[in-house]
């Protein structure tokens, strides 16, 4: 059937409407900047509702345009209330991990805070299926351009913090795969599958 599909429809052009695995050499990419021609313009705005609407029908909480197939410094960030709330109490408590609003940023830059190094298991769209445990630094201040080119800044602790690390990796050609504690990587499914 793939190759009925693309033979009729041709191959698929980026941004995908779903996750790059890796393997996928876009993932181990510097991605380059987004030019300022560029800002405001449809080929962005397209490659940013592609960005929210994959990233919430995956249910994840951040998403980089090379995830899609582009490698543009474009990231989206967003902790809904109900996704949060889908945590128990006492992890919530634990991570820090607080609900934010849908935040777009476009060649972002990223400047540490504070620099505690916090442990705890981490997962990814391009690794589905797979954790494993990752240090992160507490706190951090994300600035860059919002999709109309205007200037943004975000401060960010505990798990937001977090997000925002492992979405500016992305940006860099780099993995939670290649920061983790490698003893603490597991697959999700692990017990179904010996069952």
């Amino acid at each position: 059937w793939r190759y009925v599909r693309r033979l009729v429809r041709g191959a698929p052009e980026p941004p995908y409407p779903r996750v790059c695995q890796v393997g996928d050499p876009v993932l181990r990419a510097v991605a380059a900047p987004v030019e300022r021609t560029q800002l405001a313009g449809p080929e962005l705005r397209r490659l940013v509702r592609r960005l929210v609407q994959v990233m919430r029908r995956r249910r994840c909480v951040g998403l980089s345009a090379p995830q899609l197939g582009v490698p543009l410094q474009v990231l989206a960030l967003e902790l809904p209330e109900a996704l949060c709330r889908a945590c128990a109490p006492r992890l919530r408590a634990l991570r820090q991990m607080e609900p934010f609003p849908l935040r777009v940023f476009v060649n972002p830059s990223l400047r540490v805070l504070d620099s505690r190094l916090v442990v705890f298991p981490e997962g990814c769209e391009s690794v589905a299926g797979f954790l494993a445990c990752v240090p992160r630094f507490q706190a951090v201040q994300i600035s860059g351009l919002n999709p109309s080119g205007e200037q943004v800044v975000w401060q960010a602790s505990g798990w937001a913090a977090r997000i925002i690390q492992h979405e500016m990796d992305h940006l860099q050609g780099c993995l939670f795969i290649d920061k983790m504690d490698s003893k603490t990587f597991t697959n999700v499914h692990w017990a179904e599958v010996n069952d």
